[in-house]
């Protein structure tokens, strides 16, 4: 049985990276623009992402867990500012504390998510900071959200729990991550990914054993990140989850 979540209300107010080098100075709620080191060999990204630190991180204790934020077409570009415009990186602009390492990186103008490549950079980014590798998360709208499935399908094992946004995907390939913890959120009239898409993954992962949560916003149209995005129970629920190795 399909487990569709149906909310028309707001409940309450990610990427990877380029390179970087260099210590990082930050304050609360702040997002940080790392630069890239020479010789990057990023194709489909800019040379630069933005970086959110919690406020309580600490390189040399505890580790973090991770976030790794995937915009949509229209953020797409060399300036990373635009970024900001929605996701994670709006979310911390308003001031929010989050409890997470955010990577939010920047796809070149109309070029598309290269999973194999973001792969590489969540890698790199594991190497410089102190990230909990058992609580990585990935989560994407749109274009992002297309980008959150294939990544997923393509690496399963590295992840703890994943949220795509109006995207879609190959549902031939969804049993790889049929043990994930997937939570899929729509919009019931978005006209420029229609509903279907993610209905389909979702009845995909349910025939091959998956139990994933299905949130549908029946007044939103493309836009069902802002509620997404502004709701608790979703940060909540990506701290639930943990790899288990």
């Amino acid at each position: 049985m399909k487990q569709f979540i149906f909310t028309s209300v707001i409940l309450l107010s990610f990427f990877v990276l380029g390179c970087s080098t260099g210590s990082i100075t930050m304050k609360k709620t702040e997002l940080q623009i790392v630069v890239k080191i020479e010789n990057n060999s990023h194709k489909t990204m800019n040379d630069k992402y933005l970086l959110y630190l919690p406020k309580d991180y600490d390189k040399d204790k505890s580790p973090s867990p991770l976030i790794l934020f995937l915009h949509g077409a229209g953020e797409r570009g060399n300036d990373i500012e635009i970024v900001k415009r929605h996701g994670y990186p709006k979310v911390i602009e308003t001031g929010k504390d989050l409890s997470f390492v955010i990577i939010s990186p920047q796809c070149k103008e109309e070029l598309w998510w290269d999973s194999d490549e973001l792969f590489t950079l969540l890698q790199e980014i594991i190497s410089k900071y102190n990230i909990d590798t058992n609580r990585i998360y990935l989560t994407g709208l749109s274009m992002g959200g297309f980008g959150t499935w294939d990544l997923a399908i393509k690496h399963p094992g590295m992840f703890a729990a994943i949220a795509p946004i109006c995207g879609g995907g190959d549902p031939s390939k969804v049993c790889a991550i049929k043990n994930l913890p997937v939570w899929v959120f729509h919009g019931a009239k978005d006209q420029v990914v229609p509903i279907k898409r993610s209905v389909e993954m979702v009845e995909a992962l349910e025939a091959c054993g998956g139990n994933p949560k299905f949130s549908v916003f029946p007044e939103a149209a493309h836009d069902s990140w802002t509620q997404a995005y502004n709701n608790p129970k979703l940060y909540e629920w990506f701290l639930e989850h943990k790899k288990e190795n």
